[in-house]
């Protein structure tokens, strides 16, 4: 039965929890959601359940988390319908070859080194239960994405996102994630389909005709939305809801083939209308709730599932310190030396591998699918929590070690007025 009292208890404690930290790392000037994914670990065992586990064990009982699961859920179908709808094919005019050879190294160079990494990991951190190769493609694929979102929030914070470095960190990450994204619905189709109850050829068929109503017939569909704002300069409830069904049925028909539901909201997201009004409309519409309810549930389901430091003995230090120097290499050093040879001085070459090496939220719903299909340990999924929490939290200081935002501020006043 649901403890209707238990639950909203838990989500009072996870919001006051996510405001009060996130506030705190705004002081230190990281993004608010830097903080509220620490302080949805904080409140899980690596911390809370080590403090004071009988707080803990009496304020989130493990017969209590499928509810914030559940919740948790829904808000991540609704924000990776906005990660999709914030991905504009146009940002990526105008950078030619730089942003293609910059976001194919970044995706590629952390690719391999993931997979070279799972060859030491997977005897150790792994069981007969998982082949080989759905890991080593599980960890290529983890240590590949860039987390778009917090990039454009870091980006905004600094004055930086209509910078030339900006807009070309952004093209960058709205490519890895597009195709981070394709090779992570390749994976859990992989795994899906050796115990699906369906053959593997109608996952394979039905994802592909998916794919091509969605692209074809759909997509033609959508401007009538368009439309409809620019009549009215709004959307009516009745139209949103629409939209918000859309989402949902695009969800569950990735759900019903075995990718997984979060594949078809993102792309719902992707092929909607991208003007520039029509679209900060329904961000605007979607975001608010998702971003300071719903999300904090999940970093709050995501803290409860890592234990960090919990067990293992100092091996785990060492798996840790090992994916985390490889992850750094793989994007950072990637994406710095793709840029250089791509023409870009050092120092926004360095710049932009920094802001590539961000991971943040979406490394943790990837790590989640991972960890629900059963393709890492919880000990894995662990380390890598604690690879994306320190990647993400690197990008601020040492962006602004390499590259003053003064320094950068300078030069875009300097190119302003040669164009004036």
């Amino acid at each position: 039965m649901l403890d209707l009292f238990h639950l909203v208890l838990q989500i009072a404690v996870i919001l006051v929890a996510a405001r009060l930290v996130g506030f705190l790392f705004q002081k230190i000037h990281q993004p608010q959601v830097m903080g509220e994914m620490v302080a949805g670990i904080l409140l899980g065992p690596s911390l809370l359940g080590w403090l004071v586990p009988g707080v803990s064990a009496a304020l989130f009982p493990p017969a209590s988390l499928s509810y914030l699961n559940a919740l948790s859920q829904v808000g991540l179908v609704v924000f990776m319908f906005v990660v999709g709808l914030a991905l504009n094919p146009s940002d990526l005019h105008g950078y030619g070859h730089a942003a293609v050879l910059t976001s194919h190294v970044s995706i590629v160079a952390p690719f391999c080194l993931g997979g070279l990494t799972a060859l030491y990991l997977y005897p150790r951190l792994s069981d007969d239960g998982v082949t080989f190769t759905g890991f080593a493609l599980f960890m290529g694929a983890a240590m590949s994405i860039t987390a778009f979102p917090v990039l454009a929030r870091i980006l905004t914070e600094r004055g930086l996102l209509r910078s030339r470095m900006g807009t070309m960190a952004i093209a960058c990450a709205a490519v890895d994630d597009v195709t981070g994204w394709c090779i992570l619905a390749y994976i859990v189709v992989l795994v899906r389909v050796t115990h699906a109850a369906r053959p593997a050829w109608v996952t394979i068929a039905g994802s592909l005709a998916y794919v091509l109503i969605m692209v074809f017939v759909v997509r033609r569909i959508l401007p009538a939305f368009e439309r409809e704002f620019r009549k009215r300069d709004r959307l009516s409830d009745n139209l949103v809801a629409v939209i918000v069904v859309l989402v949902l049925v695009s969800a569950l028909a990735t759900e019903w083939l075995g990718i997984h539901l979060l594949f078809g909201a993102f792309l719902m997201g992707a092929i909607m209308p991208k003007t520039q009004e029509f679209t900060h409309y329904l961000l605007h519409k979607f975001e608010s709730v998702t971003v300071v309810l719903l999300l904090p549930l999940f970093f709050a389901f995501t803290g409860l599932r890592t234990r960090i430091g919990v067990g293992g003995g100092r091996a785990i230090w060492l798996y840790s310190a090992i994916v985390i120097v490889v992850a750094i290499t793989g994007k950072l050093g990637g994406s710095m030396f793709a840029a250089r040879l791509a023409g870009m001085p050092w120092r926004e070459a360095a710049s932009l591998g920094i802001l590539m090496n961000t991971r943040g939220l979406m490394e943790l719903v990837i790590l989640n699918i991972g960890l629900d299909i059963g393709v890492i340990s919880p000990a894995m999924f662990s380390i890598m929590v604690l690879m994306a929490l320190v990647t993400t939290f690197m990008t601020t200081p040492l962006l602004e070690w390499v590259y003053p935002t003064r320094l950068l501020r300078a030069q875009m006043d300097a190119v302003h007025k040669n164009v004036a």
